[in-house]
């Protein structure tokens, strides 16, 4: 046990060691929230979930850093169907103690398993669409939904205990009394699980209860015959004469009656058993096709994300190996390069290369050797580059042709930012294209990298004019 106050280990004194604080409400406390995680570690140990919650609740709120008890408790949640009751008390134990907390593996063990997720959302959807039903009055879709509930989640303790209520409010006391052994079979000491069965032997038996209300000076014989109890007065005695017309006419008549309640009587019945037994079947077959078509869309899933990622790798492929892709702008820039090893003067042969790199690829997104060699490049090729498109760009500002100009001018300039002419060219072309903004800013240009030359002092004039 910790200090509260500086975190030193206590000793067996009543106050801290280290600081001085009195530790003996403290240490109380913490006892008691383990007396409390004792208690409810005993319980669940034996299958009494309810009461384990109920003492590990009270655990936490004399320690609600007790890691212990809230992991537990979110074992017992878990246990019971509450998934995300569970997963609430594990995420609050990982913040409490981030690193070597077995609730890491709790968290891990629940969402790492996809289709185990996917089945207890299923499962709360479902079993919400069952409240809804029962608040429609809809009572027998309500349990075709908690079926299929507890098809997935057979832990779920609510949905038992929701079922045999329906069973209940059907008077299918067997059905009911099934599913309060499943939710005692869970937890032992559930108080609403008792309560119903309670209710329920109570409705199974109803001879105990009403055999105090029967008249004591009737004296009767009970005996069953099939499906029936007769009862027949004890003081009745059998005719001793003969057997005449009379006593054959009445057992005809018995013989027709008979005959007539085991048409109308006793045959429905069996109908309506061979009916239930069928539905129950189409239920079950229904269940199954559920849980086949969830599969079927789950796996319908995986391949559409597959072909996707598939899809997405022959893209990359593509821009690697295709046309205009990393390797071929690669094989550009190094047959270029070896080029220029070879004859740094061969001007005509490289050119084209780096035009069409500069065309297809950004740069600025290749890593840091291709930009690099590119650099290279471009710096010994470029002056040449530019005066090419200097020289077309002077004989379209010649004729007029100022867009044009403007065009090659601006890849003069790209390709040799330190050609003084050509940038200033470039300004005149915008002044004359009335493009004033560009202008004003390739003037500025010139002013800022040659300044105190003559081409500057003009565009100095040139500027003025413009912001005049």
């Amino acid at each position: 046990m910790r200090c509260y106050n500086c975190g030193s280990i206590l000793s067996e004194q009543s106050f801290c060691t280290s600081c001085g604080v009195d530790v003996t409400l403290y240490k109380k406390i913490i006892m008691a929230s383990n007396r409390f995680y004792n208690d409810g570690l005993t319980k669940a140990n034996v299958r009494d979930l309810s009461g384990a919650i109920v003492s590990l609740r009270q655990s936490l709120k004399f320690n609600k850093n007790n890691i212990e008890a809230r992991n537990l408790l979110g074992l017992v949640y878990f246990e019971m169907g509450e998934v995300c009751a569970a997963l609430s008390e594990w995420v609050i134990s990982k913040n409490i103690r981030p690193a070597k907390n077995v609730a890491n593996t709790y968290i891990d063990m629940v969402q790492s398993n996809t289709s185990k997720l996917d089945t207890i959302n299923q499962s709360i959807k479902k079993y919400n669409q069952a409240l809804a039903y029962c608040q429609q009055d809809c009572l027998d879709l309500a349990v075709i939904q908690l079926k299929k509930v507890l098809s997935m989640t057979p832990k779920f303790i609510r949905a038992h205990q929701l079922l045999a209520l329906l069973y209940i409010n059907d008077e299918e006391w067997e059905k009911a009394k099934r599913e309060c052994d499943k939710c005692l079979a869970i937890d032992k000491g559930n108080t609403l699980s008792l309560r119903y069965l309670k209710e329920i032997d109570k409705m199974m038996m109803p001879d105990e209860g009403g055999a105090k209300n029967q008249p004591k000076t009737e004296e009767v014989h009970r005996y069953r015959s099939d499906n029936e109890i007769i009862i027949q007065p004890a003081n009745v005695k059998e005719p001793r004469s003969g057997m005449g017309a009379s006593v054959l006419l009445y057992i005809a008549v018995g013989i027709a009656l008979g005959s007539l309640a085991t048409f109308f009587l006793i045959r429905p019945g069996i109908i309506s058993s061979e009916q239930s037994k069928y539905q129950d079947e189409v239920r079950a077959y229904g269940e199954q096709l559920d849980a086949k078509t969830a599969q079927i869309t789950e796996l319908t899933s995986q391949v559409a994300n597959l072909e996707e990622e598939a899809e997405s790798l022959h893209g990359q492929l593509d821009g690697y190996v295709g046309e205009g892709g990393t390797i071929e702008s690669i094989d550009k820039l190094l047959t270029a390069a070896t080029t220029y090893i070879a004859d740094p003067n061969d001007i005509e042969t490289i050119s084209p290369l780096v035009q069409e790199i500069a065309n297809e690829v950004d740069i600025e997104a290749t890593s840091d050797a291709f930009k690099e060699l590119y650099a290279t490049v471009l710096k010994t090729v470029g002056p040449g580059i530019a005066a090419q498109f200097y020289e077309t760009g002077y004989q379209y500002f010649g004729n007029d042709q100022f867009e044009q100009a403007i065009d090659e001018l601006e890849q003069a300039v790209f390709y040799d930012e330190e050609n003084l002419d050509a940038l200033f060219l470039l300004g005149n072309a915008y002044r004359r294209a009335k493009n004033d903004e560009k202008a004003a800013e390739t003037y500025q240009a010139v002013i800022d990298k040659f300044p105190g030359t003559e081409r500057a002092k003009r565009a100095e004039e040139y500027l003025g004019e413009i912001n005049g």
